[in-house]
């Protein structure tokens, strides 16, 4: 069996050199995007029956954070493309074998209900617009979450809110807007993209609120839990390369009107300290809840709600840990870190724009506090 941190590892010498390729081309190179899907990155969390590799969490989050540490782009196309993935547990059986029979395929996706699905005898009418279409530029295939529309009015799940599915279409059918110009994490094509007055059939879109979806542990876990916890990964990457980076140059730079080297000042070597810490007991808490819930998916049952908030409150924890040991790294390294050609002036950029997403945001601290606090709370997002 593939081991797939070792392949992850493998990438990073050639994800170094070609950063500034990656960045300045605004999306993963077509040729490194082709080689992570013959090594079988993008299928790590389609099911084993439709040629997936079905990985356990914990391997996704490590494989995420490897590539991370050498590119934090190509680490987030692989976080957004594997995960998206998850849909085919949720689709019907020869549906999912017809998309995933492509050992090459590629999908992207966005969860955000941003459009509208007209019911249309057995289809959906689909309009919408999406922003964060990561990996778009080399996917095969593109999801984008759609409000159903019945009669002009949304259609209502049992639980009162509206039926929110991921419509499928083929990337040529969309409309990729190529406007990706940012401050970080540029090299992920995260354009945006549309759909306009697509008939799409029924079997091409999930609901991952309602269909239900294969028996199997990997689909029992918690999808906005496995995504968030990919984020945190991309980040903790990123806090390990700031260390790495710091710790390359403190040796051989002294810093403007002093005479030490960076490395022998107290500050420099309490702050290393300080990120060292963060980022390993941020990444000890997150593999730690990972693991919690896995034992607890494979016994089949329904996860608990203190489960799901584990991973949500230790993916965010990790996020602001990983920006805080950056932060620090970026301010040690001075005048050398706003330099081009210094790798920490773009891990800075990256960590800050991955900061912004919304599964590790502050909203998810209040519910987690409001579910600590034992406070009346909706967790359908946990």
């Amino acid at each position: 069996m593939t081991d797939f941190i070792a392949a992850a590892r493998g990438f990073q010498d050639e994800l170094k050199q070609r950063a500034v390729e990656i960045e300045s081309g605004r999306k993963l190179p077509a040729d490194i995007a082709a080689h992570f899907a013959e090594t079988g990155f993008y299928r790590l969390c389609v099911p084993k029956a439709y040629g997936g590799i079905e990985a356990d969490p914990l391997t996704l989050s490590r494989v995420i954070e490897t590539l991370a540490q050498a590119d934090a782009s190509a680490a987030w196309c692989v976080m957004i493309c594997a995960t998206t993935g998850l849909v085919a547990g949720y689709m019907p059986p020869a549906t999912a074998h017809e998309v995933w029979r492509d050992p090459d395929m590629i999908v992207a996706g966005v969860f955000a209900p941003r459009g509208s699905a007209v019911e249309d005898s057995g289809h959906y009418l689909v309009n919408g617009r999406w922003q964060w279409g990561s990996g778009s530029p080399n996917a095969k295939a593109i999801m984008g979450g759609c409000v159903v529309m019945r009669n002009g009015e949304p259609v209502l799940l049992p639980s009162g809110i509206p039926d929110s599915r991921m419509i499928m279409l083929p990337v040529a059918e969309a409309e990729l807007m190529n406007n990706w110009d940012v401050s970080g994490l540029c090299g992920t094509g995260s354009q945006d993209f549309a759909f306009v007055n697509k008939r799409v059939p029924r079997e091409m879109s999930v609901s991952l609120m309602s269909d239900k979806p294969l028996d199997r542990p990997l689909y029992a876990f918690p999808v906005f839990g496995l995504l968030a916890a990919g984020i945190a990964s991309v980040m903790l990457g990123l806090a390990r390369a700031s260390i790495t980076e710091l710790v390359a140059i403190a040796g051989g730079k002294t810093p403007e009107g002093h005479r030490k080297p960076l490395a022998t000042r107290t500050n420099t070597q309490a702050d290393v300290a300080d990120a060292e810490a963060l980022t390993r007991s941020a990444r000890a808490y997150l593999h730690e809840s990972i693991d919690a819930a896995w034992i607890d998916a494979q016994t089949g049952q329904p996860l608990s709600a203190d489960r799901r908030r584990d991973i949500r409150l230790a993916s965010s924890h990790a996020a602001r840990a990983s920006v805080r040991a950056v932060d620090l790294m970026y301010n040690l390294g001075g005048g050398t870190s706003v330099y081009k050609k210094s790798a920490l002036q773009r891990i800075f950029r990256d960590v800050h724009v991955a900061s912004q997403h919304m599964m590790i945001g502050t909203p998810t601290m209040e519910t987690v506090g409001r579910v600590l606090l034992g406070q009346e709370t909706d967790i359908t997002q946990l």
